[in-house]
């Protein structure tokens, strides 16, 4: 018998049996936040917007401190993201705050891929958490959760509707990441613009089909004050760092010409609104939904890719053994049939190569043939102009011999001459030399 069937009958045979006296386990949600106090808790939030929207302001007055960052401009070539982790302490609880920024959302001219930086960054950490699950030594309980929890998606208090950008960015997240929008600097525009704006911006977020995080109901201690606060959506929101005087009490405002607009005054914006909806009421409900919703379907298209599924064409239990053998299969027959094209493919590319360096070398044998051809004819030639030259020097040497020969008889004739005309004078004094 499997071993599901076998806990689908013991699940199917519980029985609910009274105690006769105290045991001791309802201590366990004692004991459960004893150790989660003692482990501490990760909260990761995504501040999506553009440039100059308060995006680090709102962080530092929500948490009531002042984070370190460096100030954006508008000068970026591309949409980076900036991640910060700060370890928090209040009373007795830790909390490792994560803040993700992105630096030069909406500034470029073309604003067509602005928003695929981000959902690749939610992936890397959907990634990086799957790897550390499938590891086969697994330290979940001090690995540090770095998935995105919370995306505050800050609007531009235009009053007059959602731009292209921020209704592309929100339908590409709102799968992944639990979306909170935010109407940033909401004391740019009037009260009843403010209304009508919030009214625009639900309206167009519902006719596309962006599916934005609702604070859950479900739970009786809080249904209430959820669906009240889900009616406020998008929260219109005021930052500001600097403490006023105003009565007899320091209050964080910010001072204008016209008059003081305190943060915290429900009057004038939604910010305390915001800080019991994502702080002090559903953090733990932002952290589950992050889990059990948007994480586990990341994990369950990636296993489905990796080609494992829940049940086989029969509507029967898949087994993980199974599946990893017959993926295993499937993966050496792939191995096995690559390589016997890659060795087929060599063995034509080596004949190819063959058939190009025999043709190479054929080139080359009949080049020097027609060299050496060229060369023999070259030297006959100049053997034969060689022989021609040789035979001119011999008849000019003979010639010269001749022309020698002749010079030296006639000076000998010569010589003979003169010789028997000195005699005859010498014999004959009458004669005259004249």
């Amino acid at each position: 018998m499997a071993a599901t069937d076998i806990a689908r009958q013991v699940g199917e045979g519980c029985r609910t049996v009274p105690l006769a006296g105290h045991v001791g386990f309802d201590s366990l949600p004692d004991q459960l936040v004893n150790k989660s106090v003692s482990q501490g808790f990760c909260f990761n939030i995504l501040c999506v917007g553009e440039t100059g929207l308060g995006k680090s302001t709102l962080m530092d007055t929500l948490f009531n401190t002042k984070f370190e960052g460096e100030p954006a401009t508008h000068t970026q070539p591309g949409v980076q993201l900036r991640s910060n982790t700060y370890d928090l302490q209040e009373s007795n609880v830790g909390l490792k705050l994560t803040v993700v920024s992105t630096v030069g959302f909406g500034d470029q001219i073309n604003k067509e891929d602005s928003y695929k930086p981000i959902v690749e960054f939610i992936d890397a950490q959907f990634e990086a958490y799957l790897q550390e699950e499938l590891k086969i030594r697994r330290v979940l309980h001090t690995y540090h959760d770095s998935r995105i929890h919370a995306c505050l998606y800050f609007i531009a208090p235009t009053g007059h509707s959602l731009k292209s950008l921020d209704l592309v960015t929100m339908k590409k997240l709102d799968s992944k990441v639990n979306i909170i929008p935010i109407i940033a600097k909401s004391d740019a525009i009037s009260k009843s613009e403010l209304t009508k704006f919030k009214i625009k911006i639900t309206s167009e977020l519902v006719s596309n089909g962006v599916q934005i995080y609702q604070f859950p109901t479900d739970d009786e201690s809080v249904a209430e004050i959820n669906g009240t606060m889900n009616a406020h959506l998008p929260f219109a929101v005021i930052g500001s760092t600097e403490e006023l005087k105003i009565g007899n009490k320091m209050m964080k405002a910010r001072q204008y010409p016209w008059g003081t607009v305190q943060v915290e005054n429900e009057a004038h914006c939604d910010f305390v609104k915001l800080r019991e909806m994502l702080i002090r009421v559903n953090m733990e409900d932002l952290r589950e939904q992050t889990h059990t919703r948007h994480y586990e379907l990341y994990r369950r298209c990636k296993l489905e890719e990796m080609g494992f599924k829940d049940t086989d064409p029969d509507s029967k239990p898949f087994s993980l053994q199974e599946t990893y053998e017959a993926k295993r299969n499937e993966f050496l027959g792939e191995l096995q049939k690559k390589e016997e094209e890659m060795r087929q493919m060599f063995v034509q590319r080596v004949k190819e190569k063959e058939a190009e360096l025999k043709e190479a070398e054929k080139e080359l044998h009949e080049k020097f043939d027609r060299l050496k051809k060229l060369h023999q004819d070259e030297k006959k030639k100049l053997e034969d102009k060689k022989k021609s030259l040789d035979d001119e020097v011999n008849a000019f040497k003979q010639r010269k011999t001749a022309a020698e020969l002749l010079q030296s008889q006639g000076s000998q004739a010569g010589g003979s001459q003169t010789l028997k005309r000195d005699k005859e004078k010498k014999n004959n004094p009458w004669l005259c030399t004249e």
